[in-house]
């Protein structure tokens, strides 16, 4: 098959990204910018390497991570071809909207000696050391004394920059710090930012099984809960479309999108942009919850739906607990900058300042690298806790549950090949000094029959007793 051009793709070798993820993002950006067509075969891996001057092996890296991503499209015997997406529209002015995010520390009361919880990351692994070392040098500064004041309601300016700089590099988001705000974790984020979009009597779709905490926000703003299924790659939306046309007043739509709460299952890209679109038409804001994107152990992360395509009405949530500590409180939310003039005004009612002092702490670890250095570590612990837990998973439960093991996250989620009563599986295992969570606590009203388990949090040792428990009540 004839390809007659060259795909223009600059790299710079002094850019602190990696040259494959430049490329793969140098060929997205010609899919939005409609230089690349859908169906337009791509140069083969051969001579795109050519072209490029680079390793093939580098330029194979990004092909795969497009094709995974669902932005290219693999024919057999024939090459690689631009995917046919459907609702793309990147000529669309770009009017950022982005909001809240919840942080999903869950409550557990008794503490038995095994917890599977939600999905928490290890504190033992968090740099406290170095945070207490930033903390101290910001006390020895001459000029502590400023930092004792009241500082800006959104928060400070230096860290909102800093965070503003990575969702932008590392997600593909167009923000600047006027469009950000900080905040005391991500479930205040979530709260301010329904406070300022919803009314009494309007109507948010949300993901079942899904996030209850941000139900009860939603609830306590007066919103009536319209609840969506969700499927293998994501929400349904066939559901969603269902609720669109029958007249009620929706004006908005929760999602967990990058690794879904509870079932980890990821939204796909030809889902996202189609949910782009719907948002434009109808004209409902997309709350995005993008709690565990630092977590991923695939070829990189998938970027947020803010990052797609121009989204109308959009609100963004983040949090840096599962970064760090679930014990630091630090969230943000991100959308358009009149909207975060409003969240400004109400944070400042119940709350007229973040921690100044702790943001600066933090700060210091961002600049001095011990952030990326946490990361990595973290990631690369995580990475092989995941693979010990699916091989225990695999080996005790194989015949009585299903699963897909994640890409990413700190859970899986497991269904039972056959029905069972998860609260007496519950009940059973407490006496056994192993705790689950039960099924209220992400299902809307009928019970969902799964199990997410949490394995960051727990050493091997207890994984493997957690499972064998499990397996032997099954």
């Amino acid at each position: 098959m004839l390809r007659p051009w060259d795909l223009q793709i600059n790299i710079n070798l002094l850019d602190s990204k990696a040259v494959y993820l430049q490329i793969a993002d140098a060929i997205i950006e010609a899919v939005k910018n409609r230089k690349l067509q859908p169906g337009d075969a791509l140069p083969g891996s051969r001579k795109l390497a050519g072209q490029l001057k680079v390793n093939r092996n580098t330029v194979v890296k990004a092909l795969d991570i497009l094709l995974a991503e669902g932005w290219l499209e693999a024919q057999e015997r024939k090459g690689i071809f631009v995917a046919a997406l459907k609702a793309h529209d990147p000529y669309q002015k770009r009017q950022i909207v982005l909001a809240s995010r919840s942080n999903k520390d869950q409550a557990l009361t008794a503490k038995p000696d095994i917890v599977f919880d939600d999905g928490l990351p290890d504190s033992r692994l968090a740099p406290i050391k170095a945070l207490a070392m930033a903390y101290r040098q910001i006390f020895n500064r001459k000029a502590r004394w400023q930092m004792m004041g009241y500082s800006h309601a959104l928060g400070d300016l230096g860290f909102r920059n800093a965070v503003v700089k990575m969702l932008n590099h590392k997600r593909g988001m167009g923000i600047a710090a006027e469009n950000l705000c900080l905040t005391r974790g991500s479930q205040m984020a979530l709260y301010l930012a329904v406070q300022c979009l919803l009314e009494k009597g309007d109507a948010i779709i949300i993901e079942n099984p899904g996030y209850m905490p941000a139900w009860r926000a939603f609830e306590n703003a007066g919103a009536e809960l319209l609840p969506v299924s969700v499927e293998a790659d994501g929400i349904n939306l066939h559901e969603i479309q269902a609720y669109l046309k029958s007249g009620k007043k929706i004006k908005a739509l929760y999602t967990t999108p990058h690794h879904h709460f509870p079932t980890t299952v990821s939204l796909s890209l030809q889902k996202r942009l189609e949910l782009i679109q719907l948002s434009n038409t109808y004209g409902f804001t997309i709350i995005e919850d993008d709690y565990d994107h630092e977590f991923h152990f695939g070829a990189r992360p998938l970027l947020p739906i803010g990052s797609l395509a121009p989204v109308e009405n959009y609100i963004y949530v983040g949090t840096f607990s599962k970064i760090v500590s679930p014990a630091l409180r630090i969230g943000y939310l991100a959308s358009g900058e009149h909207f975060i003039d409003k969240v400004a005004e109400l944070r400042q009612i119940i709350d007229v300042q973040g921690d100044n002092i702790m943001e600066q702490a933090v700060l210091e670890l961002i600049n001095d690298g011990s952030i990326r250095k946490h990361l990595n570590k973290a990631t690369q612990t995580y990475h092989k806790k995941r693979d010990f837990f699916d091989q225990v998973i695999r080996q005790n439960l194989g015949d009585k549950v299903s699963y897909k093991r994640p890409e990413g996250g700190l859970a899986f989620w497991l269904m039972p090949r056959k029905k069972i009563d998860t609260y007496q599986l519950a009940e059973d295992l407490k006496k056994k000094n192993v705790q689950i969570l039960t099924p209220d606590k992400f299902s809307f009203s009928d019970p969902i029959m799964g199990l997410r388990l949490g394995y960051a949090s727990l050493s091997e040792e207890k994984l493997e007793e957690g499972i064998g428990a499990i397996a032997r009540l099954l």
